[in-house]
C-alpha cells in the first residue's frame, strides 16, 4: 500500500513538472516591434502599445547592433569592418521582422535584465533561438550559429550599400563617416532608396571640390522642435514624418497611446466623428472593452453613396461596436464629405485635428496636428455639432449653433468654427491681413481664392510668407501653387513618402490655425469640418520652429519644381508599400520607382 502511494505521488509530481514546463509556453503574445534580431517587443498587456517592461531579449542568443561599440572575437576572426557589422544588424532586423512582426508567439520567462526580460520564445511551436542561429544572424556563447549562412549574409549586406542619410543637409555619408555619426537627423537606408538629388559628403566620399565644402555646424543642426506642447487644459501634438518612412498599425506613437488611454478611461460616453477608420488593433480592442463595460459609443462617418468603393474599408468595425451610428451616405448633397476627425469623451474632453484614424495617420507617417482639449464648454459645442450629424443632418442641412464659440483656457484664447455654416475663410483672411511679420503655412493644399489673394497681398506689403504643400497637391484641380509662386510667394512642395496632411497657419508668434479643414472652397462651403484658431504665443513659436525645420529639410529646388509623390524624389516613397500618387501602382510598379542600379 505504501509503495502504491509513493508511486502515485511520484506520478503526480512528474505530471506537475510537465504541466509547469508546458505552461511556460502556454501564454501567447503579439510581437509589435522589432529592435534587432535578438530583441523584440511583446504586447504583454494586450493594448497594442509598446510600453515599458515589454522588451524581450532572446535567451542565450545575441546579434549585431545598430551602433557596434567594441571589437570582439567574431569581428577579428572574420575581419569584419564597422560597415559590415551595421549591415548584419540591418539584415538581421529585416529577417526577424519577416518572421515575427505582428505574429503571436509563445513565451517562457527566464530572468530580468536591466534593459529587457530574457526569455525563450516559440513561433508555431519552433524555438526561435534555434531559427535565429540557423539563419546566420544569431550568436551563442561567442560563436556564430551557422557559419555558411553568416558568410552569405556578409556578402548580401555589402551589396545593400547602406548609407547614412542626413535629412537636414540632404547629404549622404558612409556608415563609418564621423560627420554622419554626428548628424542628429539621420536614417540608415540602402543607397538605392536615396532620392536622386541627394549629395555625397565630400569628406567620406573623398570629393575634392572646393565649391562643396561642408560646414560642420550645418551638419549637426536641424533637430525637430518638441512634438508635444502643454498649456493647462489644452495640449497639442504633431508628427515629424521624416522619422517614419512606412505606415503601420502598431500604435506606438504618443497620439495613438493617448487615444487608447482616453478610451480605456471613459466612464459614460464616447462620440466619434471621423472621415473613416483603418483597423488599429489597440484602438479596436479598447473600444471593445469600453462597449463591454457599458460605455455608450456613438459613431458618425463618411460613406460614399450608390455603393461606390469607400476609401476606408474598416468603418464597420467601429459601427459594430457602437450603440448608434450613421453616415452621410443618404445626404442629398452628393460629392460632399464628412471630413471631421474628432472624438468626445464623457462630454468633457475633445480630441480633434487633421489626423485621419488610419495607419498612415496614427503611425506618424503623415504630418498632422492634433489638439486635446479638456473643457466641458468646448465639449458641449462639439456635442451639438455631433448630434446634428447623428440625426442625419450633414453638410448644408445643418444649422449654425447659438452656443458660444470663443473660449479662454489659461493663456490660450480659442475660437472654433464648423463648416459649412461658419464661413471660416473670413477669419483666416482677417488674420492674414493683420499680420505684421510673417505667415507660415504647412498645409496639404491651397485652392481657396480669397485665402490665396490675401497671401499674395501680404507678400506685396513685405510680410514673410512661406508655404509648404503636399507633393500630390500640385496636381489638384484648382491648385493655386503656380499663381502663388508667380506672385513672389515662397512655396515648396515637400519630398517625403508620407503626406503633409496638416491644415495649419502660423501668424506672428501669436496665432495658430489647425483643424480638419483644407484651405479650399470644398473645405469651407461643402464638407463637414472643424477649425480652431488658437491665440497662444508659446504654441505659435513652437509651430514656427517646426515649420522652419521642415522648410530647411526640403531642397530649395522645390521652390520652383515639384517632386513626384511616388518616385526617388520623394524619400521612402518607393519602398513604403503605399500607392502614394493614387495611380494604382505601388513602389517598383510605378514608373517613378524604376530600380536604380
Amino acid at each position: 500500500m505504501k509503495n502504491r502511494i509513493l508511486a502515485v505521488t511520484f506520478l503526480i509530481f512528474l505530471l506537475s513538472v510537465f504541466a509547469v514546463i508546458v505552461s511556460g509556453y502556454k501564454n501567447k503574445y503579439e510581437v509589435i516591434e522589432i529592435l534587432s534580431a535578438d530583441k523584440i517587443v511583446l504586447d504583454f498587456n494586450k493594448n497594442g502599445i509598446a510600453d515599458n517592461g515589454e522588451t524581450v531579449c532572446i535567451n542565450e542568443i545575441s546579434s549585431f547592433e545598430r551602433e557596434p561599440q567594441n571589437e570582439n572575437k567574431i569581428s577579428k576572426e572574420f575581419k569584419l569592418s564597422y560597415t559590415d557589422k551595421i549591415g548584419l544588424w540591418y539584415l538581421g532586423k529585416e529577417y526577424t521582422q519577416k518572421q515575427l512582426l505582428n505574429k503571436k508567439i509563445s513565451y517562457k520567462y527566464i530572468r530580468e535584465n536591466s534593459s529587457c526580460k530574457t526569455a525563450q520564445i516559440k513561433i508555431n511551436d519552433i524555438d526561435y533561438g534555434n531559427l535565429l542561429l540557423n539563419s546566420g544572424f544569431g550568436i551563442k556563447n561567442g560563436k556564430i550559429g551557422n557559419i555558411e549562412k553568416f558568410k552569405q549574409n556578409i556578402e548580401i549586406s555589402k551589396k545593400l550599400n547602406l548609407v547614412v542619410l542626413n535629412h537636414h543637409s540632404n547629404k549622404y555619408h558612409t556608415l563609418d563617416c564621423e560627420y554622419g555619426k554626428m548628424a542628429h537627423d539621420k536614417i540608415i537606408i540602402p543607397f538605392k532608396q536615396l532620392p536622386k538629388d541627394m549629395h555625397p559628403c565630400h569628406f567620406c566620399h573623398k570629393i575634392k571640390d572646393k565649391k562643396h565644402k561642408i560646414e560642420t555646424k550645418h551638419q549637426i543642426t536641424g533637430i525637430s522642435p518638441a512634438l508635444k506642447l502643454f498649456g493647462g487644459d489644452i495640449a497639442l501634438y504633431k508628427f515629424d514624418y521624416t522619422k517614419q518612412l512606412k505606415p503601420n498599425s502598431n500604435c506606438s506613437t504618443d497620439v495613438c497611446k493617448l487615444i487608447v488611454n482616453e478610451i480605456n478611461n471613459a466612464k459614460q460616453s464616447i462620440d466619434i466623428a471621423i472621415y473613416g477608420y483603418d483597423d488599429i488593433p489597440a484602438i479596436t480592442s479598447a473600444l471593445s472593452r469600453a462597449n463591454k463595460k457599458g460605455v455608450v459609443i456613438r459613431f458618425v462617418y463618411d460613406e460614399v453613396p450608390n455603393n461606390a468603393k469607400t476609401f476606408y474599408s474598416d468603418n464597420y468595425i467601429i459601427k459594430n461596436l457602437s450603440n448608434q451610428s450613421t453616415s452621410d451616405k443618404n445626404s442629398s448633397e452628393a460629392g460632399k464629405i464628412m471630413h471631421n476627425k474628432f472624438l468626445i469623451f464623457d462630454r468633457q474632453k475633445v480630441i480633434t485635428g487633421s489626423m485621419n484614424f488610419s495607419k498612415s495617420g496614427l503611425s506618424g507617417y503623415d504630418v498632422n496636428d492634433i489638439a486635446v482639449i479638456n473643457s466641458p464648454e468646448i465639449a458641449k459645442l462639439y456635442e451639438a455639432e455631433f448630434e446634428q450629424m447623428l440625426k442625419g443632418k450633414f453638410h448644408r442641412a445643418k444649422i449654425r449653433h447659438n452656443l458660444p464659440s470663443k473660449f479662454i483656457l489659461g493663456i490660450s484664447e480659442i475660437e472654433i468654427y464648423f463648416s459649412p455654416q461658419d464661413k471660416s475663410s473670413k477669419r483666416i483672411v482677417e488674420l492674414i491681413n493683420s499680420a505684421k511679420n510673417y505667415i507660415y503655412v504647412p498645409t496639404f493644399l491651397i485652392t481657396h481664392k480669397d485665402i490665396t489673394e490675401a497671401l499674395i497681398k501680404a507678400k506685396k506689403r513685405n510680410i514673410d510668407v512661406k508655404i509648404i504643400i503636399d507633393a500630390n497637391s500640385v496636381n489638384t484641380r484648382n491648385t493655386k501653387h503656380k499663381l502663388l509662386r508667380e506672385s513672389g510667394v515662397l512655396l515648396k512642395a515637400e519630398n517625403y513618402a508620407g503626406k503633409l496632411h496638416s491644415k495649419t497657419m502660423i501668424v506672428d508668434d501669436e496665432y495658430l490655425i489647425i483643424g480638419s479643414m483644407n484651405f479650399s472652397n470644398s473645405g469651407e462651403n461643402k464638407n463637414d469640418e472643424n477649425m480652431l484658431v488658437i491665440k497662444n504665443p508659446n504654441f505659435a513659436r513652437n509651430y514656427k520652429q517646426f515649420f522652419l525645420y521642415l522648410w530647411n529639410i526640403i531642397p530649395d529646388k522645390y521652390l520652383k519644381y515639384s517632386p513626384k509623390a511616388e518616385s526617388f524624389d520623394s524619400i521612402g516613397s518607393c519602398y513604403d508599400g503605399v500607392d502614394n500618387n493614387f495611380d494604382g501602382k505601388i513602389d517598383s510598379e510605378d514608373d517613378g520607382c524604376k530600380i536604380r542600379k
